[in-house]
């Protein structure tokens, strides 16, 4: 992701006054429903994207991303779509179709460009999960399917450039050439440095050379070297022991999901069904951690993060898939300000909010999974006085 200039002296200026801010009660015997803190403002924008071309539908909606001209990346599982939702490629009826798996927006919400698929010289994913804009404008995107092991660099228009991994082939946590259902990239190019979240197989976080694909270094929870114990996941899907919230902090990632790295040199990872963020500086040396929404269980509560635009990068904005709601976070002490966002198929409410990221408006973009299957935006509003659960962010006056 790029960290454009900030846009308008306005709200920069909004931002520095909250620099050092705390949130604000509004009476020590206010409810949680009625507390309010000073926070970012956002709405959804409910005609955002426009309808998609071509009688295309989208499944598993499992990527977002955008680029240096605030254009809007998702990539999506095409072979999610129902078969009721695809008579046209199935030569049942008129419609619809499958849409290719990876999809430009322009700022109108227009579809610019798409491709996606299996090609020569690479191995598409099984099952894709995420996407990357580079610094340079290459995309990247990976897959966790069960031999997805290899990520992929091609250019805006879809040419494949390099492959890194070898499909179907992983060694465990600490193997340096292949992945393993890796969750997403992370691109700094402060060093021209790729950061790999891996994933749903592996338990690490790893780094590469942007250019040359080059191993650079990776590391595991509290920066030690990964383990591939059965550390299992939360609920009751039998994979392992279970998460439990009111144990000690699990010394291994679960599904790391995410990578982020902030423009002040530290790494924020999603330990998404450890409910929890790990922060280190770049070369994997433990800082801190904080659990959000600890007592979530199944898939877990922090899912994927993104920064806010200011310059100091005040704002963590995340995900949460299992609780169906975007978390506002203060950088600074990772404390949860506010959330919008609820349950359900109308605009601002959610179904697996999967992937966040901002453009240089300051913007969110929301991806949603399973059948959610689409992506939103939120129009951000500046800084103001929000309630701590804001529930739908609904346009005010409609």
């Amino acid at each position: 992701m790029k960290h454009p200039i900030w846009f308008g002296t306005r709200v920069a200026a909004s931002y520095f006054v909250l620099l050092t801010a705390v949130p604000h009660q509004a009476a020590k015997s206010a409810s949680a429903e009625t507390e309010v803190v000073r926070a970012p403002i956002f709405v959804v924008d409910p005609y955002w994207p426009k309808p998609l071309p071509n009688h295309w539908v989208t499944g598993s909606t499992i990527g977002v991303a955008t680029d240096a001209q605030d254009h809007v990346w998702t990539i999506h599982r095409g072979f999610t779509v129902e078969d009721n939702f695809k008579a046209a490629d199935l030569k049942l009826g008129l419609c619809c179709k499958v849409a290719p798996p990876v999809i430009e927006y322009d700022q109108g919400g227009n579809v610019v460009n798409s491709w996606g698929g299996p090609g020569a010289g690479y191995r598409w994913p099984d099952s894709e999960h995420g996407i990357t804009v580079d610094h340079r404008g290459h995309v990247w995107i990976g897959g966790n399917g069960q031999k997805d092991t290899e990520i992929l660099e091609f250019t805006a228009d879809g040419h494949f450039i390099k492959q890194l991994g070898t499909y179907g082939v992983h060694r465990g946590s600490n193997d340096r050439e292949n992945f393993w259902m890796p969750t997403k990239i992370f691109d700094d190019p402060s060093a021209n440095e790729i950061y790999v979240s891996d994933g749903y197989g592996n338990h690490r976080v790893i780094v590469f050379d942007e250019e040359t694909g080059q191993y650079k270094r990776h590391w595991g929870a509290y920066g030690v070297n990964p383990v591939d114990d059965s550390v299992g996941a939360s609920g009751d899907n039998g994979e392992g022991s279970k998460y439990d919230p009111a144990g000690p902090p699990p010394k291994t990632f679960r599904t790391p999901h995410c990578a982020i790295v902030s423009n002040d040199g530290l790494v924020y990872v999603c330990d998404r069904v450890n409910d929890r963020i790990q922060v280190f500086h770049k070369d994997g040396k433990f800082v801190k951690e904080a659990f959000v929404d600890r007592e979530t269980l199944r898939s877990g509560s922090v899912w994927d993060m993104t920064f806010s635009r200011d310059p100091q990068q005040t704002y963590i904005y995340m995900v949460n898939g299992v609780n169906e709601k975007v978390e506002i976070i203060l950088r600074s002490t990772l404390q949860v300000l506010t959330t919008f966002g609820d349950g359900g198929r109308h605009p601002g409410e959610f179904f697996g909010c999967h992937n966040i990221t901002t453009d240089s408006k300051g913007n969110i973009y929301v991806t949603e999974t399973y059948t959610g299957a689409r992506v939103q935006r939120f129009l951000f509003k500046g800084i103001g006085m929000v309630p701590r659960d804001q529930g739908v962010p609904w346009p005010k006056g409609n």
